[in-house]
């Protein structure tokens, strides 16, 4: 057993359309090293070369945020659970009142 990485759709391309994938990882920091070690086209979706994770990106450990926790340094143990989220953009700008 280990720590079930929740994959979302934007990233699927580098992980073979896999939704999840299972890792041994002791915190968050080691487990985007794996994920981006086994998957090649994941580098540089979620952290930049500094191993930052991207302002963009929202990383949870059994629905809790990494920022709530210890971040980057979130302790992990067997059955967690971790999901990446990118935020999303884009849409519509809003009109002005009267304007066409």
């Amino acid at each position: 057993m280990g720590v079930t990485v929740y994959i979302p759709t934007p990233f699927r391309r580098a992980t073979n359309n896999q939704d999840r994938v299972e890792l041994a990882a002791t915190d968050v920091s080691r487990l985007l090293d794996q994920l981006e070690s086994s998957y090649d086209g994941l580098k540089g979706l979620m952290r930049d070369e500094g191993g930052e994770v991207h302002r963009h990106v929202n990383i949870y450990v059994n629905s809790e945020a990494i920022e709530s926790l210890q971040g980057v340094r979130t302790p992990l143990k067997d059955g967690d659970e971790v999901a990446i989220i990118p935020a999303l953009a884009g849409g519509r700008r809003a009109r002005a009142i009267g304007r066409p």
